[in-house]
């Protein structure tokens, strides 16, 4: 019994470190969500015909990840927010293509 001196100086060290311990003042950065990247709107863009445009969005994409893991909260939003309007925007420009495109084929004489 000489081992276990005070048993619920375990418990109270163990519930000290929970999550639950830690209050709205103690927030770090590790505590914040990660702002979103948008990684899943570039891939999806970059099934669309406007090449340039939606590879532009997976590389904002990935620059957004890497900023996070080093540490930049602002820049990992800023560049998140980029990449969504260009996954956008080649989304748009690839379905105005695919339109196009199908118009002229299916409208043109033989």
């Amino acid at each position: 019994m000489s081992q276990y001196n005070d048993p619920s100086a375990d418990f109270k060290r163990a519930l000290d470190s929970s999550p639950e311990a830690n209050t709205e003042d103690d927030k770090t950065e590790e505590d914040l969500p990660r702002p979103k990247n948008y990684l899943w709107l570039a891939i999806v863009s970059c099934f669309c015909p406007a090449y340039p445009i939606n590879i532009v969005a997976f590389v904002f994409s990935i620059m957004s990840l890497n900023s996070y893991n080093d540490g930049d909260i602002e820049g990992s939003k800023r560049l998140g927010r980029n990449a969504k309007w260009v996954a956008i925007a080649s989304i748009i420009i690839g379905l105005l293509i695919i339109g196009i495109s199908c118009a002229v084929h299916f409208t043109r004489k033989a």
